[in-house]
């Protein structure tokens, strides 16, 4: 198998150096998923989508295993009500499986909102479009090619708890 993921393709594209990393099996977890392309989790970064209404989407992207705000997403989002999309409308929207979402190469535009920590690791790994491929580039070339996605704090904080 020596096709080039859907978002290496979109990557290509636009210019963006990245490679590819393919697993040797089945990823179960995050922390796998991190130790495999010998990274550590927060370099990992999360596209989640949300359906806001009728055929409105929208596309999360958190570093490693925090997680989102559903107060801070409602807030900035202006909107008091909003899900996870199913797996069916992931597939509809972007192409793509659950667990192998990226935010390149996607059937449907959609608005991106980009956590700040995605930003903090120099190198990080994004979903593919493929399930056990990931793609490794550095956090600024992601925000060159994201350059319509806002950044925005996204997740949840445990201030008040550890005061």
């Amino acid at each position: 198998m020596d096709q080039r993921p859907p978002a290496s393709l979109a990557l290509e594209k636009l210019g963006i150096p990245h490679s590819i990393f393919r697993h040797p099996g089945q990823v179960s977890s995050l922390e796998q998923a991190a130790r495999e392309r010998s990274q550590r989790p927060e370099q990992v970064v999360r596209s989640i989508l949300f359906r806001l209404g009728e055929e409105q989407y929208l596309l999360a992207l958190v570093a490693g295993s925090a997680q989102i705000s559903w107060k801070e997403l409602r807030r900035y989002l202006g909107q008091s009500r909003l899900t996870m999309a199913s797996e069916e409308e992931v597939l509809k929207v972007t192409g793509y499986q659950v667990g192998a979402v990226s935010p390149f190469g996607l059937l449907q535009d959609v608005r991106v909102l980009m956590d700040p920590s995605v930003l903090n690791e120099t190198e990080i790994s994004i979903g593919s479009g493929i399930r056990g491929i990931a793609i490794i580039l550095k956090s600024e070339d992601l925000r060159r090619a994201l350059g319509a996605a806002e950044v925005v704090e996204l997740l949840e904080h445990k201030k008040d708890s550890e005061k």
